[in-house]
């Protein structure tokens, strides 16, 4: 019973640096979507306000060797 006792609390130890390093990558995956969520609206901001910023799309033109 001991020895199970051990065995348990062992894998609760591992299991929980587990979740904590989980815990962190999540943390960080979250700030750089934020972070690329901010790059993306700063994108769009300046394509939309650069002169002759009309949208149009690559179906509509004729490749060059047409």
């Amino acid at each position: 019973m001991e020895k199970r006792l051990t065995d348990l609390e062992i894998k609760i130890s591992f299991a929980e640096e587990q979740i904590d390093a989980l815990n962190k990558l999540i943390y960080q995956q979250q700030r750089q979507i934020e972070w690329l969520a901010g790059e993306l609206q700063q994108l769009r901001s300046r394509a939309e306000a650069a002169p002759g910023a009309e949208w149009r799309s690559l179906r509509d033109e004729i490749p060059p060797h047409y």
